[in-house]
């Protein structure tokens, strides 16, 4: 045996090699392994296939498209499955305080598998929101040689040719709610929204987040804008089977590709493309992981010279299937590239530098509106805009597009918990000038952070998205516009200020200066403070229970290995 091949089995051979390792051997050659696979490295497929979503159900086929990928190149490829959630169904329930958790129970499941089964490498296949990062998450921990396939996008529905997705559904909602359409249309939205397999279509969280992924330079090029059923997924997936194994030649790993510079070029992609707010919980995660020092500030430093220039769903008018029509998001980089706007020495999975990889990377068509140019942009610096004041004084994150305008100020409606105030909205409750406070919903109080997709749709259906604004200490799915704020720090729970706001207290949300303020007295704030007392929690056994005593801050990242 070469020391090449030595170097690449710095694990398995742990496991299979030697006499001693003979019971090991005849377990695996139960599952299919023939004494040839024992001389080759062992490549782990992370598959989160699940019938539980859409976004999963076609993952057990790429995973099985992964694996001839590393077995043509003289690899051993085991499967193995982790779990995930659907937050699309869960979500405005009790059950989606499970969905940040699950992000958690990811990382550490493929962690374990791995590092128990002694894979050299590790080729992870993620398709909804949580388990994305979560997939990145193990990857970065573990820093064996890896990559990340993308599961792909689903393509839209249709209804009265406008074309669909799952927020339309949730706008519907509103939309019944306000007898702008009748029972029998909002069934036929409902029945028409998902065709088929794929992550939700707009730049959501999970298109936002392999986005991220692809600019950090952990899956191939392309790996984000493909459909969920496409030869191009197919041969993705069988790519990167193959590309893992380069790695390993090369001694490429996950520590040397995700630098402090690249987490610098996936935050200015998601801007660009003007994506969803948990990409930040999510990158600060990952980095984190990473052992990366990433901050709240960064995407403020960053956002300031990155432009929005993607007129993409939820806030603009096109899906990712149309995205991807054009070239996907590999122009987008050679742009920002070329502006000076990415570090296009990062070493990425191919081997090669972004530079490289971009270099022959051929323009958007002319007359294509999608992607606005530099000159031109949406939103001259960045929509996620990090506010801080004597609201969040730890920070928050908002969502402004500019269409919503840039500042506003109303009287609090507070609620407790989601459901009140989505019940509040549907009742025609919430009227002009509100600001909507929903605390008790942080990574603590909750626990888990749910996202707002139910109040926020509701918002819109009715008709009042720029008529209002909603502020939580939890967080947004990335269909989520309008005039919101989340990630409020410190949360309600541990006694930050969301917890002493008060019915007609004003509120200012000023996205030119960054602020969050409560116009109460601070002398009042502080006697209000005095008087609080912490909720006992909802949770006392049972993984919310563990996670609310390990999580720490939404700014943080609200990740529980700390």
């Amino acid at each position: 045996m070469t020391d090449n091949q030595n170097n690449s089995r710095t694990f398995s051979s742990l496991v299979v090699d030697g006499m001693e390792r003979a019971p090991s051997r005849a377990m695996l050659h139960a599952v299919g392994f023939t004494n040839a696979d024992f001389k080759k490295p062992q490549i782990g497929i992370a598959s989160t296939w699940s019938m539980v979503t859409p976004c999963n159900m076609h993952i057990n086929r790429l995973a099985d498209d992964a694996a001839r990928g590393v077995n043509n190149a003289n690899g051993k490829a085991v499967i193995f499955n982790t779990i995930t959630i659907s937050d699309g169904i869960s979500m405005g329930t009790e059950g989606m305080k499970y969905s940040l958790v699950s992000r958690e129970v990811i990382a550490d499941s493929i962690e374990t598998v791995i590092g128990c089964q002694g894979f050299d490498g590790v080729v992870a296949i993620g398709g909804c929101d949580k388990n994305m990062p979560g997939c990145m998450m193990a990857i970065a921990r573990l820093n064996r040689p890896a990559i990340f396939v993308y599961g792909g996008t689903i393509l839209p529905g249709c209804h009265k040719d406008k074309k669909l997705d799952v927020v339309s559904v949730f706008e519907a909602v509103g939309a019944r709610a306000n007898n702008q359409i009748d029972d029998t249309e909002l069934a036929e939205i409902e029945a028409k929204a998902i065709p088929g397999a794929g992550s939700c279509g707009g730049m959501y969280t999970a298109n936002t987040m392999a986005s991220a992924i692809e600019a950090l330079g952990m899956s191939l090029p392309n790996s984000s804008a493909q459909a969920a059923i496409s030869e191009d997924k197919k041969r993705d997936c069988e790519l990167a089977g193959a590309a893992v194994l380069n790695l390993l030649e090369k001694g490429i790993r996950p520590s040397d590709i995700m630098t402090k510079e690249a987490f610098e070029n996936a935050i200015t992609v998601v801007i660009a493309l003007g994506g969803s707010t948990n990409a930040v919980l999510h990158i600060l995660a990952m980095a984190n992981a990473s052992k990366v020092d990433i901050t709240l500030d960064d995407f403020t430093r960053i956002g300031k010279r990155v432009p929005m220039l993607a007129d993409l769903k939820p806030s603009g008018r096109y899906q990712m299937a149309e995205l991807i029509e054009i070239g996907g998001i590999q122009p987008l980089m050679k742009i920002l590239l070329d502006e000076g706007l990415l570090h296009g020495n990062c070493l990425t999975v191919t081997g090669k530098t972004l530079a490289e990889n971009l270099a022959e990377v051929a323009p958007y068509p002319n007359g294509q509106d999608i992607i606005r140019d530099l000159a031109h942009p949406i939103k001259k610096d960045s929509h996620l805009v990090v506010l801080y004041g004597n609201l969040a004084n730890e920070g928050s994150v908002a969502k402004i597009t500019g269409k919503e305008g840039l500042c506003f100020t109303g009287n609090a409606k507070v609620f407790d918990a989601e459901e009140q105030a989505l019940q509040s909205i549907l009742n025609g409750e919430i009227i002009k000038g509100d600001v909507i406070v929903i605390r008790y919903e942080g990574p603590k109080g909750g626990p888990g952070m749910r996202e707002m997709l139910s109040p926020t749709s509701a918002i819109m259906g009715k008709g009042l998205g720029k008529e209002v604004a909603l502020v939580t200490d939890g967080r947004f799915s990335g269909g989520t516009h309008g005039f919101v704020v989340g990630h409020i720090t410190p949360e309600a729970y541990v006694g930050g200020a969301l917890a002493i706001v008060k019915n007609g207290d004003s509120i200012t949300i000023d996205a030119e200066n960054n602020l969050l303020t409560l116009h109460v007295d601070e002398n009042e704030i502080a006697r209000r403070l005095t008087k609080w007392q912490q909720p006992a929690p909802r949770y006392t056994r049972g993984v919310l229970a563990k996670y609310a005593k390990l999580v720490n801050s939404a700014s943080l990242g609200a990740v529980t290995d700390n």
